[in-house]
């Protein structure tokens, strides 16, 4: 089945949630004010207030979000909660080996840490610890660069617990692939239903106090205050927590640019297909080429399946992501060249996300302590697990709490953030990395490649890569 079945244009994880777990709260009408004000429900927003009560419960705390909380890149995810930041290698290679594994340890702690809330709070979120395999799958080429991958991870501090290799005999108690040449399991991944969690959250933190007024977007922020579109909120602190929204967004502008990730999801599958398939114990996977593919069980049984992504000129935000029979179609032949077992499967949904990607390509948090604004975002795609540190990072900064966090190298003062190139640099650069990334997938899958082929198409693709650094 080609054409997706698409109940939403947001997602499947909100299309699970009954009527009134979306049921809108009331916008804020006319002028307010408290101590510190977010922009955004989503989650750095969200676990921003969150830990803003846990350290500091006397501070008044009102979030504004343009549609209900959950509602962008919160809500529309592939659900994994990873114990890393994008770019980790970059973000932390001035640092000495004492310090670098200080940060690694506040890293790979993340998705344990969201556990901890989730489970001292009763969140309901679907939540599952159980790591996530990076399989070599489709030729051997993948092989060679993911035991690359893995030497590297163990020069810059990571240990047989943390990556672990595993031939094709040990993958495949797992994960049952078409091919497999191998992969590594880490533990350091969970899973979670994010628009259960976003809107668990939200509903956490109201009831500490903090007020959510939604369908109330945020048109500019000025000196120690924001402006909606019926009046202005004033706060000593301001964290515009809107990530891709930024573009929209006078005041923040330019930290980084919008891209798109699209995903499809399976009908419910029968325990049988899962017994051909694996994936018993809520493990998240990732088919390890440039142009990544990932997914997981979700927990009523669907495979749900991302790869891919998008770049509009300009940065533009797309508003609909009812996916086209082409977008669903040439997810769902990654996905069968994986799991051909699936050919019969009806693909019941099919969406995507804006997400937000900072020029040097790991998030970041940008303080300016001048106007009280502290911005975070560009998390590349590894959202859920970063917003949790940023929201923690975020209240130690207006609270003074926990300076431990702040080891953490992605502080950034105005000054400091680096710019993207002007168009039509960007759409250039974007598609011409993403056409010879394309180029040595096709090639490297096809047995008949001449050597000298998979070596230029290897070539190229590597050199397009540095181009990201």
């Amino acid at each position: 089945m080609e054409q997706a079945t698409q109940a939403s244009d947001i997602s499947l994880w909100m299309d699970q949630l009954d009527a009134a777990e979306k049921r809108p709260r009331a916008a804020l009408d006319g002028d307010a004010s408290a101590d510190v004000v977010i922009i955004g429900a989503g989650y750095t927003g969200l676990w921003t207030a969150y830990y803003l009560k846990q350290y500091a419960p006397d501070l008044d705390i009102a979030i504004l979000e343009a549609n209900i909380a959950g509602y962008g890149a919160s809500g529309r995810n592939g659900g994994w909660v990873i114990g890393e930041l994008a770019g980790e290698d970059r973000l932390l290679a001035h640092l000495d080996a004492a310090g670098r594994a200080e940060c690694l340890d506040i890293l790979r702690d993340i998705p344990d840490e969201v556990g901890r809330v989730v489970a001292r709070e009763s969140l309901n979120a679907d939540f599952r610890k159980g790591g996530v395999l990076y399989c070599a799958a489709r030729y051997p080429e993948q092989e060679t660069r993911l035991r690359q991958q893995l030497a590297h991870w163990r020069a810059h501090g990571h240990g047989e617990q943390d990556f672990r290799w595993l031939d094709g005999a040990e993958l495949d108690r797992q994960l049952k692939l078409a091919t497999r040449f191998g992969g590594i399991f880490s533990p350091h991944v969970a899973t979670v239903q994010p628009a259960r969690l976003a809107r668990s959250l939200a509903r956490c933190v109201e009831a500490k106090g903090v007020r959510i007024y939604e369908q109330t977007p945020v048109v500019a922020i000025e000196r120690q205050a924001v402006r909606t579109a019926s009046g202005r909120v004033a706060a000593k602190w301001v964290v515009p927590a809107v990530e891709a929204y930024s573009r929209s967004l006078q005041g923040v502008r330019g930290h980084q640019i919008a891209v798109q990730s699209l995903i499809i999801a399976t009908e419910p599958l029968s325990q049988d297909l899962w017994d051909e398939i694996g994936l018993a114990e809520g493990q998240a996977f990732s088919e390890w080429s440039r142009l990544v593919s990932y997914g997981q069980r979700s927990r009523d049984n669907r495979l749900v399946f991302g790869a891919r992504g998008g770049y509009r000129f300009g940065g533009r935000l797309r508003s609909h992501f009812a996916l086209s029979a082409e977008e669903v179609a040439m997810r769902r032949n990654m996905m069968l060249e994986l799991f051909p077992m699936l050919g019969n499967a009806a693909i019941t949904h099919g969406w995507g996300g804006n997400l937000g990607v900072a020029r040097r390509f790991h998030p970041q948090i940008v303080a300016d302590d001048d106007r009280g604004v502290y911005f975070a975002g560009g998390y590349g795609g590894e959202g859920v697990g970063a917003t949790n540190l940023a929201g923690r990072t975020i209240a130690s900064l207006i609270t003074h709490r926990n300076g431990k966090l702040r080891q953490i190298p992605w502080l950034r003062n105005t000054a400091e953030v680096a710019r993207w190139e002007p168009e039509p640099l960007r759409w250039l650069g974007y598609n011409g990395i993403i056409r010879s990334f394309d180029w040595e997938d096709r090639v490297l899958n096809n047995p008949a490649s001449p050597a000298w082929q998979r070596r230029l198409a290897q070539g190229l693709a590597n050199r397009m890569e540095s181009l990201m650094q």
